[in-house]
Order: C-alpha cells, then structure tokens, then sequence
C-alpha cells in the first residue's frame, strides 16, 4: 500500500511539474509578444486555435487515464497548425479523417483491454467483481445492471456510445472511481438518485453533466463514486428515475 501511495504522489508532482512548466514557457512567450521580441510569424503560430489544442493534448497525455482524448486533440492541432509551416500544394483537410483513422487504429491495437472480457452487443464488455470495463468504436451498446456492489471501472466510447443502468445497484461502501473517455461520442449512466456522485471534467468541446432532476444523497459521507470525465467532440449525462 505504501509504495502505491508513494507511485500516485510521485506522478502527482510529476504532473505538477510539467503544468507549470507549460504555464511559464506560455508566460514567456506572452511577456515576449507583448515586447516586441517574439516575431509576429511565430506569434501567430503559438497564439492560435491549433497551438491550444496541442497543449492541451500534452496536458491529458501526461495524465495516463485521458491518453485517448490526448492523442485526438494532438492530432487535430497538428493537422491543422502544419499548413503554418510549411507550403503544402493540397489541403490538410483531406488529411484529417484518414490520419484520425489511423490514428484509431494504432491506438486500438496497442491499447490493453481488460482480462477475460467478453462481446456483448456491438461493445466489449467486462463487469467483474462490481467494476465495469466497456469499450465502444464505432458502435454502441444499451445494458442494464442488477443486483450488483458497483465499485466503478473504465468506459471508453470512440465514434459510438453507451447507456448504461445501473438504477438496480448499489455503490459499494468506501470510495470508487470511474473513468470516462468519449471522443466523437456519448455515454448515459442511469443510476439511484441517493448515490453520492462527484463529477470531475477534463474536456474540450463537450462534457459530462449531472442531469438528475431529484438527487437524495446517501448520509454516509463516505460512500461515494466519483467519475472522471474526458470528453473531444462528445459528451455524457447522469440520469435517473
């Protein structure tokens, strides 16, 4: 336990370390523009829509859970910020979608899926021992969970989507984590409106949002689920009856 704890907190600062050395190099080159020592070719290249896009890229990355949504925004931000460098005779438009299938698929072959999965619809699905792994690209998937201690897990949705009803369950005493990744996409939880739900976002052009229209929370203060949202282009919702 002790040596997990001491590998979270030193990737913790590692994290720390690399934001806030984005926020002063993006501190300098400001301080330079407004100088006048930053060339307005390259300020123009540096304050622009696809140089945002590509920190922001780097900043999920570092954080290994938004790797997906990371490697999108890269992409898209390169894509598009190479026509800024250099002379191209075609438009990189073309480039986009084939590069974003590629890029797809690179990542579904090197991604590691979860152990003893199984097919289930159109999606990969694991639920073992109260947590759920899903994996969704370029389909979709509805299900509905009973009887069941959630502990949380991972869903991923690429180009599809995902309802999920978990109005059946129970969250498992303590605290539960999980992670979801929607890119091009959308995911729908269904869960008992007592749960104790904290949503926290890290996306860019959608998001995940707590749509219960009456929320009870539960009077354990420690019984609590919280989700980790990345969402490119796509987003999700809670819901519940």
């Amino acid at each position: 336990m002790e040596a997990d704890s001491e590998k979270k907190l030193e990737r913790s600062r590692t994290r720390k370390y690399i934001l806030g050395i984005i926020i002063i190099v993006a501190g300098l080159l400001l301080l330079a523009s407004n100088t006048g020592y930053l060339p307005y070719g390259l300020r123009h290249i540096f304050f622009s829509w696809q140089m945002i896009l590509i920190v922001i890229g780097l900043i999920l990355l570092v954080r290994r859970e938004s790797i997906v949504p990371g490697v999108i925004l890269l992409l898209i931000g390169g894509i598009f910020i190479l026509p800024r460098l250099f002379y191209f005779s075609f438009s990189m438009v073309h480039l986009f979608w084939p590069a974003l299938l590629i890029a797809i698929g690179l990542l579904i072959i090197f991604k590691k899926f979860p152990r003893h999965s199984r097919m289930e619809g159109k999606a990969e699905t694991q639920l073992n021992e109260g947590f759920l792994y899903e994996e969704n690209i370029f389909s979709g998937s509805k299900q509905k969970i009973i009887n069941t201690q959630f502990k949380g897990g991972r869903i991923s949705c690429i180009f599809g989507g995902t309802e999920i009803d978990l109005s059946q369950s129970t969250l498992a005493p303590g605290m539960h984590e999980l992670h979801i990744s929607v890119v091009f996409g959308g995911a729908t939880l269904i869960v008992p409106a007592d749960w104790r739900i904290i949503i926290k976002n890290s996306s860019v052009l959608g998001g995940f949002t707590d749509k219960r229209q009456i929320i009870r929370e539960s009077p354990d203060p420690s019984t609590m689920l919280v989700i980790k949202a990345n969402a490119v282009f796509g987003g999700g919702e809670l819901k519940s009856y």
